[in-house]
């Protein structure tokens, strides 16, 4: 049962569930999955341990609900990029400019200090130890997201060839993801080693360019 101090607590400050859920991802982060238990997260969150299962069924869909917090904003934001330019015109847009709206967005979405460095954690907990559904990330990120951009090329590039697509789209977005764990190791070793100064919109310009100039050179075969 859900106690009516937990209730009370919905319209004065967050939410229970919010605070479930705010409560869970930092434990997650810090300890993981199997470290982190009902009772912990019930504690910080200040409910009771019935809450768990009244909002989410179980602690592993609270882990899920954790991730969806971070993957569906993220998949939203990168797929209204790929709409919004190809709905500002009735003419073709310019290849570069879907890829650079692309960019800009994948980046950004994954280099906001606080929940980059949250979700950063939470990858490395779940590389170590598995636990959220074998299909998920496939089913709710990337398709989504790689059939977007892929229909996007198709009325961008009408002469690429369906073939060179899907190899266009995973070549740009292997780019992308290197460009941030780069990023990433760069902020973090900066004080003890002697980096160069890595400026992450070169960076994306150089990707842009780099891959507009093989998309082309893929339709001129």
């Amino acid at each position: 049962m859900i106690s009516q101090n937990d209730n009370n607590n919905v319209g004065s400050d967050k939410s229970v569930k919010s605070r479930l859920l705010d409560a869970a991802e930092e434990l997650f982060c810090e300890h993981g999955f199997k470290g982190t238990s009902i009772r912990d997260i019930a504690a910080s969150a200040g409910c009771n341990i019935a809450s768990v299962n009244y909002y989410f069924g179980s602690k592993e869909g609270l882990y899920e609900e954790v991730w969806h917090r971070h993957l569906i904003p993220m998949r939203d934001a990168r797929i209204a990029s790929i709409n919004k330019v190809m709905s500002q015109t009735d003419s073709r847009p310019s290849l570069e400019y879907l890829l650079r709206s692309f960019a800009d967005t994948f980046v950004g979405s994954m280099v906001d200090t606080s929940k980059a460095s949250r979700l950063s954690k939470l990858m490395a907990r779940e590389y170590i130890d598995s636990r959220l559904p074998t299909d998920m990330f496939v089913n709710e990120v990337m398709t989504p997201t790689i059939t977007a951009m892929h229909n996007a090329l198709v009325k961008t590039c009408p002469d690429l060839g369906e073939s060179k697509i899907m190899p266009v789209v995973f070549s740009l977005i292997g780019q992308l993801v290197h460009l941030v764990h780069v990023k990433a190791m760069f902020e973090q070793g900066g004080g003890d080693f002697n980096l160069p100064i890595f400026d992450s919109n070169e960076i994306v310009d150089h990707i842009v360019k780099f891959s507009a100039a093989g998309i082309r050179a893929y339709i001129g075969k």
